[in-house]
């Protein structure tokens, strides 16, 4: 049958790449959204078709027994038409954080003025402005850009390039972008060109800190990572490294609830924090070398 599909299955954190690795060959993208702190992981795949649900069944129930684990249910359903322009009006309005200025090509009306547009539009990689995250990296962008230089970034975990083109409108300065997901890349660097920013932002596809690029320009005077808690306590040794001293980490992706796990693992790196932005229940933080 024709049409989008959607596939999902929930497993444990400890074995959620393994899983999202088999879910991938089945489907034309795919996403995990943390549950529960240290605990369930929901991994959702969507394709253009219906998938071949008795192969990703006999793939799933292998990698199960091969990982000792219980077989997950796996949810595969078709998804209702969606009128995309409709959706991306109602889902998607302008916003503001800090001096930024988020819409998408929709918005036909004049950026306001004191404001710097962004156009990032509605797609299949994090980071369109409308997340808290997001938003309460932008704010710590706009305010450092009046007390620091900075000459090379990096976007750690770039998404939709979203940060590092705000980052390259303020300083006017090289930004690396990075991200694990293809998708992400392929949309960052086209959104680079639509913010006319793509000779100052080079997205590159790679594991973390272990890509090439940003051994090759470290180190940095800002690195912004809007990502999740564990795996920024996890890299904060190799944030330390490529972070220049007294550079400045710009940290998100994170509920109040686990700051302190994020904070207390960059301080054994030698970082203090030295601000913290709010939004619901989600915290940024800006940290310096």
């Amino acid at each position: 049958m024709s049409g989008m599909w959607r596939v999902a299955l929930t497993v444990h954190e400890d074995v959620v790449q393994n899983f999202a690795q088999v879910l991938e060959a089945h489907v034309d993208a795919v996403s995990t959204f943390e549950l529960e702190e240290g605990g369930n992981w929901l991994i959702e795949g969507t394709s253009h078709g219906e998938p071949d649900q008795s192969r990703l069944v006999a793939r799933v129930t292998v990698l199960a027994m091969a990982l000792g684990v219980a077989q997950p249910t796996i949810e595969v359903e078709p998804l209702a038409p969606i009128d995309w322009v409709t959706q991306t009006y109602l889902s998607f309005p302008p916003i503001r954080a800090g001096r930024f200025f988020v819409h998408g090509s929709h918005h036909k009306k004049p950026v306001p003025a004191g404001c710097i547009g962004l156009l990032i539009e509605a797609a299949m990689a994090f980071g369109s402005g409308e997340h808290a995250t997001t938003q309460g990296c932008l704010r710590a962008l706009s305010d450092l850009r009046k007390s620091m230089p900075v000459t090379r970034a990096l976007d750690m975990g770039c998404g939709s390039g979203i940060l590092a083109f705000a980052i390259a409108k303020l300083w006017h300065a090289p930004v690396a972008a990075v991200d694990i997901d293809a998708l992400s890349i392929m949309i960052a660097a086209e959104n680079a060109h639509l913010n006319k920013v793509d000779k100052l932002v080079t997205c590159r596809g790679g594991d973390g800190y272990r890509t090439a690029i940003v051994r090759q320009k470290a180190p940095y005077d800002l690195i912004v990572a809007n990502i999740l808690a564990r795996p920024l306590a996890r890299m904060a040794p190799q944030l330390r490294r490529n972070l220049r001293p007294g550079g400045i980490a710009v940290l998100s992706g994170l509920l109040a609830r686990q700051e302190k796990l994020v904070i207390a693992a960059h301080r054994r790196q030698g970082l203090k924090l030295v601000r913290r932005y709010r939004i619901g229940e989600w915290n940024t933080l800006v940290m310096k070398g």
